[in-house]
């Protein structure tokens, strides 16, 4: 490109960026991430419910207590406190989607791999599902609450959710359905039976036990020292131990 032809270009270009108009980005919700940013857990203390209902809590608690029955090897999804974690969660900045994108469209027909597709944050997933669901079993069981069936009732009524064979009035897909619900609860039951307890769920570190999972220990070098021999050290919540200083573990 002649010299020449290289001047006006530039000069085009840098008249172009003294009359243009700044555009500002739109934030909503959280500020952006910022590298080497932490955001330490608000602890969860036992005690009343943050976002559920008494009522609602009664219906999650006899959900997850059939999702994770009690056996041998532990305590049910409701003694473990799974239903707290959920409470606490639907109360934080992931109950809302605070840090997702959630500005339409929307698909009809997600593909896996397009992630969220719902309007509907998991505060509203848990308050209408929950309705939806009590509705349903107070047709079909005369009058009655999930909470109030027996355990094969109540059994049987999940896997029909798990499976999609069951209909939520004025509720379907992409917005929200029986299934969509089953699963939200399955994946946050299954997490609050793992997370550290500082979030409110695992209670005694139940779930960590079961697995042999040894929790935040700050050090295992003497561990490291004796290769082949059994962890015995109980395991350690990110809060400590309720020993140590008296908090929940």
């Amino acid at each position: 490109m002649p010299s020449s032809t290289r001047r006006q270009l530039l000069a085009a270009t840098a008249l172009v960026g003294l009359t243009s108009t700044a555009i500002g980005r739109e934030i909503t919700g959280r500020l952006p991430w910022t590298p080497n940013e932490a955001y330490p857990p608000d602890i969860a203390r036992p005690g009343g419910w943050h976002y559920l209902t008494a009522e609602e809590a009664a219906t999650l608690d006899a959900i997850v207590e059939r999702l994770i029955p009690a056996d041998e090897h532990g305590p049910s999804g409701k003694d473990a406190g799974c239903t707290v974690f959920i409470d606490r969660q639907l109360a934080g900045p992931w109950g809302s989607y605070e840090w997702y994108y959630m500005r339409p469209p929307f698909a009809e027909k997600p593909l896996p791999f397009q992630g969220i597709q719902s309007p509907m944050v998991p505060r509203d997933q848990y308050r209408n599902g929950i309705a939806a669901l009590n509705a349903h079993v107070a047709q079909q069981f005369g009058g009655k609450r999930f909470e109030q069936l027996d355990a094969t009732q109540r059994d049987t009524l999940l896997v029909s959710l798990e499976k999609g064979e069951v209909a939520f009035a004025n509720f379907k897909a992409p917005l929200f359905d029986a299934k969509m619900f089953f699963d939200i609860v399955l994946q946050n039951t299954m997490e609050g039976y793992f997370a550290d307890p500082a979030y409110g769920g695992n209670r005694d570190m139940a779930g960590w036990k079961m697995i042999g999972f040894p929790g935040t220990r700050y050090d295992f070098r003497d561990v490291l020292e004796k290769p082949g021999q059994k962890y015995t050290l109980p395991p350690v919540s990110i809060i400590g131990r309720p020993e140590w200083n008296g908090r929940p573990a």
